[in-house]
């Protein structure tokens, strides 16, 4: 993806990226209400996507890459493979994504095994050229690390190319102490807000973070669960072209 950073990759500044969560009773649901949903997307200018498997299996994931990948999307795409990180640089490789998310990059694991964690992101992004965003004390993963905030910051940075910051768990707005904490440590390097984005909150956060990641927002009930809303996204997107005209 060259060098000149993640935010590149985007046309506008501020960028938004919606989440694709995969819900539905069957495959061929999951299938068809992804294609609807990026639909909606691409037509309301989001920015971007990133498909997860939050519902659906891997295999469902699978499936919807290689469909987003054959399609000439005008937006870039992601993958964030929950659970199994080895397969979401494996994705995103074969299906040329322009970014590949991992929920935690640092922490998660015993002070012992940090070694370890840091050859593998050695290893897989050495052939994995698709950005990636790395999560820091996020959203239900667990917290092993013996350093301060400040140190896994730091560590993080050396790990992938952006930041990503969330409360602890899906839908839940991620405080702006929080936020501030992590820019305050990572100077100019990407923040990402990843969880919590609303309507009411993004002006703000937008002032300190360089994108975000929105998906309970943009469902008809604001919950995970419901049905992606062509209205919601709309508002949504209108009020970001406001933002972004006064920043």
């Amino acid at each position: 993806m060259g060098k000149k950073g993640i935010l590149s990759v985007f046309k506008n500044k501020k960028p938004i990226i919606a989440m694709v969560h995969l819900k539905g009773e069957s495959p061929e649901e999951i299938f068809e209400r992804a294609k609807k949903e990026i639909s909606i997307y691409e037509e309301n200018g989001v920015d971007g996507i990133m498909l997860e498997n939050y519902y659906g299996n891997y295999y469902d994931l699978e499936r919807i890459l290689e469909y987003v990948s054959k399609i000439n999307l005008s937006i870039p795409y992601g993958v964030n493979c929950l659970n199994v990180d080895t397969m979401g640089f494996e994705l995103a490789t074969k299906y040329n994504a322009n970014y590949v998310q991992v929920d935690s990059v640092v922490g998660h694991v015993k002070p012992r095994d940090e070694a370890t964690l840091e050859e593998f992101f050695k290893l897989h992004r050495s052939k994995c050229p698709a950005y990636l965003i790395g999560g820091v004390r996020f959203k239900y993963q667990p917290m092993l690390s013996e350093n301060t905030i400040e140190e896994d910051l730091k560590i993080g940075m050396t790990r992938c190319d952006a930041i990503a910051v969330t409360q602890n768990a899906t839908g839940e707005e991620t405080s702006m102490e929080k936020i501030e904490l992590f820019r305050n440590n990572l100077g100019d390097f990407p923040l990402v807000v990843a969880a919590g984005v609303t309507l009411e909150n993004v002006g703000k956060q937008l002032e300190i973070g360089d994108l975000v990641i929105v998906g309970s927002y943009f469902k008809d009930n604001f919950k995970d669960f419901g049905e992606v809303s062509p209205n919601h996204v709309k508002i949504f997107m209108d009020e970001i072209k406001k933002i972004r005209e006064e920043l």
